[in-house]
C-alpha cells in the first residue's frame, strides 16, 4: 500500500466538500522480498606445456520469505463471478463503485451509493478501502431502520463513508482503529484472515465479518462484509 499524507488526504476531502456530499461536520479528518547471495573464488596457474584452472565457489544461496497471499479470500468469494465485469479481473480494472455496480452480490449497496450521490466522488478519490456490504447485509437490517435510512440522503451519506477508509489497506493492517471519510472511527478485530467489526458497531447489533476480502478495484481494496455498519452516535 502507498502512504497517504496530509496533501492528498486534503485532496479527497475537498473532493467531497466540492460536490456538496458532505458537510464540514462528516469531512475527513499489495509481496515477497527475495535475497540472493552469490560468492564465488577462482584460481588458476599455467605452465609451458599445460594450463590449468581450478575455482572454487560457494552455492548461490537464496533467502525468500513465503509470497504473502494476494489473492482474495473468505468464503463469500465462492459467490463472484467467475468471468465478466462482476469478476475479480473485471473488478480490478475500474473504479470502486462501477465495480461494485457489476458485482451482483453488491447490487444494494451500489444502489444505496447511487442513491446518496457519492459515485463520482468515490470513483475519482485516489487509494481508499472499501467494507462493502454485501446484499444480505442490508436485508438484516430491520425494515423500520433500513427504510428511513435509505430515504434520508444526509444521514445515508453518513453510513456510506463509515464504511470507507482513506488509504489501501492490507490484510496485515486490516485490524485496528481507523478514521472513515466519515470522520469518525471505526475498529476492526482479527488477523489472517479473519476479521470482525463488533456487534455495537452495526446497525442490526450483530457483529459484521470479513467474507471475502483483499478484492482490488482501480482505486481501491475492497473488503465484502455480512453486515452493515453504523457511524458512532
Amino acid at each position: 500500500m502507498r502512504s497517504t499524507g496530509p496533501d492528498e488526504e486534503t485532496h479527497v476531502t475537498s473532493t467531497f466538500l466540492s460536490r456538496g456530499l458532505l458537510t464540514r461536520g462528516l469531512a475527513i479528518a499489495v509481496t515477497s522480498g527475495l535475497a540472493v547471495t552469490l560468492s564465488a573464488c577462482s584460481s588458476g596457474g599455467a605452465s609451458d606445456s599445460s594450463a590449468s584452472s581450478s575455482s572454487s565457489s560457494a552455492p548461490a544461496s537464496e533467502s525468500s520469505a513465503p509470497a504473502a497471499s494476494t489473492a482474495p479470500f473468505g468464503v463469500g468469494c465462492a459467490g463472484v463471478p467467475a468471468e465478466g465485469p462482476g469478476s475479480f479481473a473485471g473488478m480490478a480494472t475500474v473504479p470502486v463503485v462501477t465495480a461494485a455496480s457489476a458485482n451482483p452480490a453488491l447490487s444494494t449497496l451500489a444502489r444505496a451509493v447511487t442513491q446518496a450521490n457519492l459515485v463520482d466522488s468515490l470513483n475519482t478519490a485516489p487509494d481508499l478501502t472499501l467494507l462493502a456490504p454485501a446484499n444480505p447485509a442490508f436485508d438484516a437490517v430491520p425494515p423500520d431502520t433500513l427504510q428511513p435510512l435509505m430515504a434520508d440522503t444526509a444521514q445515508l451519506t453518513s453510513v456510506l463513508l463509515h464504511h470507507v477508509i482513506q488509504g489501501r489497506l492490507t490484510p496485515d493492517q486490516l485490524a485496528g482503529t481507523h478514521t472513515t471519510l466519515n470522520n469518525d472511527q471505526i475498529t476492526i478485530e482479527g488477523s489472517g484472515e479473519n476479521f470482525a467489526i463488533a456487534g455495537e458497531g452495526t446497525l442490526n447489533g450483530s457483529p459484521a465479518t470479513v467474507i471475502c476480502g483483499d478484492v482490488p478495484t482501480a482505486n481501491a481494496t475492497v473488503y465484502v462484509i455480512d453486515g452493515v455498519l453504523k457511524p458512532a452516535s
